[in-house]
């Protein structure tokens, strides 16, 4: 689990590619001495494991299932990746809970400049959008963010100055892909609530009716 507060980024040293999986070597550009083989690494936004530690850098291995659901696949010697140590249970939780397990990929198709800061629309699938409102939380290539606007298809986010100095974000210009990771929480409340089961005489029903409703206080 992560909290989407990038510490810093790294370069790709390499890349082997194998029956559909892929291996990365990583070279953080901070301070990362006391990872270990074994911890869990939130590379632009998607959770990979340490294979192995030498001379300074880490290697991963990426499945082909990350492959087909971020922009890893992409990725080519020397790019620079926002990196993440995984959430200790004794630290501040300053962003929002991040799984690091990427939903889907956007494109960016608006990049303003806002006084100080940058104001980036991104395009994203109209099935990821029941996940976003407004004020609400989104990962952007593995950075917390605030969604300021959003529609189907469709959200924009502010980039301050700090977050621009510490991520790859402003990097990146209109029509490049980023990985996208939905809130945690909106997935579950959709999951218990909202969703529609399957009862046992085959007819779909949903959990949404108005005794549940005024349980929760809506209505007379």
């Amino acid at each position: 689990m992560f909290t989407g507060l990038v510490e810093g980024i790294g370069t790709i040293k390499g890349i082997t590619r194998t029956r559909g999986d892929m291996g990365l070597t990583i070279m953080p550009l901070l301070n990362m001495s006391d990872c270990q083989q074994g911890d869990s690494i939130s590379v632009s936004g998607v959770c990979l494991t340490i294979t192995k530690i030498n001379d300074g850098t880490f290697s991963m291995d990426v499945s082909g299932e990350t492959l087909a659901r971020s922009t890893m696949g992409q990725l080519k010697n020397g790019d620079e990746v926002n990196l993440e140590r995984s959430l200790r249970l004794s630290d501040r939780l300053g962003g929002h809970l991040v799984s690091g397990h990427v939903d889907g990929v956007g494109t960016i198709i608006k990049k303003e400049s806002v006084q100080r800061s940058w104001l980036m629309g991104i395009q994203i699938d109209q099935s990821l959008s029941r996940y976003t409102i407004e004020k609400g939380s989104i990962a952007v290539d593995g950075i917390s963010l605030t969604i300021n606007r959003c529609q189907e298809g469709y959200f924009e986010v502010n980039i301050i100055p700090e977050t621009a100095r510490q991520t790859t974000l402003l990097k990146r210009k209109i029509g490049d892909r980023v990985n996208i990771e939905t809130d945690l929480i909106a997935k579950y409340v959709e999951r218990f609530f909202l969703k529609e089961r399957i009862p046992e005489n085959g007819k779909t029903s949903s959990k949404i009716n108005e005794e549940m409703l005024k349980r929760f206080g809506f209505g007379e």
